[in-house]
């Protein structure tokens, strides 16, 4: 039996609840409820457990935004197209929205913004009240085979599994087993019919929690295109297992990455902590690099690989380190330990003196020029031996998707496919670790939940 919607978000993740939620006020503002018949919203999603990216994000605490927000931390689609769906919903509105829901958020050093509970769950909590509270219908495991246009707008195909188990739906803040709840679609529909729809189904980092590239079907099947590359972004890099890095493994500080190309033009760069693992590097710094080494990697000629080095001395480079070194060797007796050990860990130093064929031990008067020049290139510009990344399964963001360029900004409606609307991770943009990726979806949800919602009402 097939049941009629007005608006159906498909994927009930950080975008899809808050363009629910955002549709739901829209209709409330202009004197429809979203319960009754004629202007219904529902939201599906395909996990037994919503929210499973929320919950998991920043360790559990979910960073919910940063604090200073803006299109250079984004990558993807022009920066120009980010900035304008950036500020139709900013961080002071970001917080705003959370405080009114009984969320209060707290900034860390970083820059990061958490919940004062240190508690993901009091993040997804807050989110399904308020879609519950704007009448929005969330239905889960729900999980969408296809979606065709009709005469009228969209129909939306349940995947059935071979046996389906009781599907759970939400109303209002109650759940129920069974065939149906209240009006609109009921649990046991196999096909809602949608004059608008809204794609919110995230991309294909953390397959775990349901992102498995089904949106992007989606998109393709009603006109949109994709990005040429789809790769996983936010996502720690590996290095041959044998490599001295990996004695390292655990070692954690602040270091620079630069991206360079064959040729030795700088490409990107990211200072922030870094951390050695057995299989290679993470930490801030490195999820940061990873989305670009990939791009730069695919987009090279055969021949012309890029390539990534690393500073463990941030504020040196060759020049002064070299110089440093020197000046200390006029000091007689004086070791290549001794002076790093005040710079760095010994276990670090070693591990870098090896791996540039020098003994830690050795006197630096006595260190010929080019040795040390090779041991200030060690410290300062070291190329990394990458070999490629961990994937989806640890990455936390997905690079590549829609081209804004297909996408009204104002509305987040598709310039393809009349009706349909995309936001969050399913877009072309992806931005740094720290709660960027949280206010793209944020603000994206926004303005296609609006859009949808005012095109409703002015059609209706």
């Amino acid at each position: 039996m097939a049941r009629h919607a007005d608006i159906a978000i498909i994927g009930a993740g950080a975008g899809g609840l808050f363009a629910s939620i955002w549709a739901g006020r829209t209709l409330q503002s202009r004197g429809l409820s979203s319960t009754r018949p004629s202007s219904r919203i529902v939201a599906l999603d395909g996990a037994k457990k919503l929210g499973a990216k929320i919950l998991v994000a920043g360790g559990g605490r979910c960073n919910v935004t940063h604090h200073a927000v803006d299109e250079t931390a984004y990558a993807g689609s022009s920066r120009n197209s980010i900035r304008n769906v950036l500020r139709r919903f900013d961080v002071a509105q970001t917080i705003e929205f959370f405080r009114e829901r009984g969320v209060e958020l707290k900034r860390e050093e970083t820059g990061k913004l958490f919940p004062v509970t240190d508690d993901a769950q009091t993040v997804l909590d807050a989110l399904l009240n308020a879609a519950a509270a704007a009448g929005v219908q969330v239905i889960n495991p729900w999980r969408v085979a296809s979606v065709k246009r009709t005469d009228h707008g969209f129909a939306i195909q349940r995947d059935l599994p071979a046996e389906s188990p009781g599907v759970r739906a939400t109303v209002g803040g109650g759940v129920a087993l069974g065939v149906g709840v209240g009006v609109g679609v009921g649990v046991g529909d196999v096909v809602v019919l949608a004059r608008r729809i809204i794609l919110a189904t995230g991309g294909r980092s953390l397959p775990k929690t349901g992102s498995d590239g089904l949106g992007f079907e989606i998109a393709k099947s009603l006109g949109h295109s994709i990005t040429p590359r789809v790769f996983p972004a936010l996502v720690p890099l590996t290095i041959p297992k044998d490599h001295w890095l990996t004695s390292l493994s655990g070692v954690t500080l602040p270091a620079t990455l630069e991206l360079r190309s064959a040729g030795g033009k700088r490409l990107a760069a990211f200072t922030n902590s870094t951390l050695i693992t057995h299989f290679g590097l993470s930490g801030p710094g490195v999820l940061d690099m990873s989305r670009y080494y990939t791009e730069a990697k695919l987009a090279a000629a055969p021949g012309a690989a890029p390539v990534l080095v690393l500073n463990w001395l941030p504020e040196e480079n060759v020049e002064s380190m070299d110089a440093a070194l020197a000046s200390a060797g006029r000091t007689r007796g004086t070791s290549i330990l001794r002076v790093l050990e005040a710079k760095l860990a010994e276990r670090v130093v070693r591990a870098i003196c090896e791996g540039a064929g020098v003994d830690p031990s050795a006197s630096l008067a006595e260190l010929p020029k080019i040795k040390r020049r090779t041991l200030a290139i060690a410290l300062t510009e070291m190329p990394l031996p990458v070999t490629g990344d961990r994937g989806y399964l640890f990455a936390e963001a997905t690079a590549g998707g829609v081209p804004l360029a297909e996408l009204k900004l104002d509305t987040m409606e598709s310039r393809v496919c009349p009706g349909l609307h995309v936001c969050g991770e399913l877009c072309d943009v992806d931005g740094r670790v720290g709660g960027f990726n949280f206010q793209w979806a944020w603000a994206s949800g926004y303005v296609a939940g609006c859009g949808a919602a005012a095109a409703v009402t002015t059609s209706a």
